[in-house]
């Protein structure tokens, strides 16, 4: 008889945005006139870039020929887009990753789920509270987290790092040694960031520690602050102590594409086993890899026309964060991010908890937001609003917030 994991009942809930959705749709279904603004799903919304569109044309008409025609893509994909990568977010940056180190995956959010398949159940793991929900989950998913205290919204075996007002949402290097430390910077869903000088630290920390950090750098593309670092390799040392997870979701529009990588350096070696090995052999074994058209529209990301074109879709996301940051201000709101990516992070009325707030929006204003503490116990009394809408519905949105 078969039996299945019993990791998975522990899992309280659904998935946050799954909730959401419910919710939304039931209020839907209950109100048909409506007209409903979603600013909480972190979804792009604008067309792909046209030279994204030529690369995606062009690749269709290849795989009409014989000569031209391609099937599976290589394990850790094509070399015209990991040189390309090579070149245009590492080698630009003094950084020292070659294109054997990058694989390209169908998203970030599924390698930084997966790549905890490479670690002994017994390490101890490490997240920012708040922080992106996929980190803790997979690792619920594998047994790594021990038990749930629902009062608390906390898992026993898990440290957590406070990231508050108090500490600028930064956090601090913790007391209790971890193996694994997940960083997500910009960070999601703060929309915080974090100086090349503080990541420093924690490269140190790791090295000294002998912990790995994974380091989830999805929305680099918005950083528009000088002492803020694109990648963890920037940072001296981060070789030996950090693998990267990549996406073209949010500085592309990906999001129903589907593309992304994640570098391992072929540095990270423990108990006799590579990392770089170990993950180039579940790519081989759990095939994740993208198609060829899908690698080619990733190869036009790197164009001369492709990066103009996309740092114009960036300025407009960026645009109705500034939005939604002033106009929340303008309403007596607290708030932060908006500056290095385009989420936007505010304090909740007093005597309202983030769910009941998000309730309050969505019957009041007819605005979708995502409540704080779905991203964990320290995101309780805090709310994330996305740029990533329309500008008019940005613009809307703010409105019937002032309104209320």
């Amino acid at each position: 008889m078969y039996k299945i994991n019993q990791n998975y009942l522990k899992l309280p809930g659904s998935y946050l945005f799954s909730t959401i959705g419910k919710k939304v749709n039931a209020y839907s279904a209950a109100n048909p006139d409506k007209n409903i603004i979603r600013l909480g799903i972190g979804d792009v919304t604008q067309p792909l870039a046209p030279a994204i569109i030529e690369a995606l044309h062009s690749a269709v008409d290849e795989m009409a020929h014989v000569e031209t025609f391609h099937g599976y893509a290589p394990d850790l994909g094509y070399a015209f887009l990991r040189n390309a990568i090579v070149k245009g977010d590492y080698e630009s940056r003094g950084c020292d990753i070659q294109a054997d180190e990058i694989f390209v995956s169908d998203g970030a959010k599924c390698d930084c789920s997966n790549i905890q398949e490479l670690f002994s159940l017994d390490n101890v793991v490490a997240v920012c509270d708040p922080v992106y929900p996929v980190y803790v989950d997979s690792n619920v998913m594998a047994g790594r987290t021990g038990t749930y205290d629902a009062s608390t919204g906390m898992w026993s075996d898990v440290v957590y790092m406070p990231c508050t007002e108090e500490n600028g949402f930064t956090p601090a290097l913790p007391k209790k040694t971890p193996d694994l430390i997940y960083l997500c910077y910009p960070n999601n869903p703060t929309g915080m960031a974090i100086t090349k000088a503080e990541l420093q630290k924690w490269v140190d920390y790791a090295n000294e520690k002998g912990a790995l950090i994974l380091y989830d750098a999805a929305y680099e593309a918005y950083i528009s602050e000088e002492d803020v670092p694109h990648t963890i390799y920037e940072c001296d040392g981060a070789r030996t102590c950090a693998i990267e997870f990549r996406s073209f979701s949010k500085n592309a529009g990906f999001t129903g594409v589907r593309l992304g990588y994640t570098v391992v350096p072929k540095d990270l070696v423990r108990d006799g086993g590579s990392l770089h090995d170990m993950w180039a052999r579940r790519h081989g074994t759990k095939y994740n890899g993208a198609p060829y058209i899908v690698q080619k529209a990733g190869e036009a990301v790197y164009s001369e026309e492709g990066r103009a074109q996309l740092k114009e879709q960036v300025a407009y996301y960026m645009n109705n964060a500034r939005t939604i940051r002033e106009g929340l201000r303008e309403a007596g709101y607290t708030v932060y991010g908006g500056v290095n990516a385009p989420y936007v992070w505010l304090k909740v009325p007093a005597g309202m908890t983030s769910w009941e707030f998000f309730d309050y929006l969505l019957e009041r204003a007819g605005v979708v937001g995502t409540p704080g503490s779905g991203f964990g116990p320290s995101g309780e009394g805090y709310f994330r609003l996305t740029g990533f809408g329309s500008h008019e519905n940005t613009e809307k949105a703010i409105e019937r917030i002032k309104k209320l």
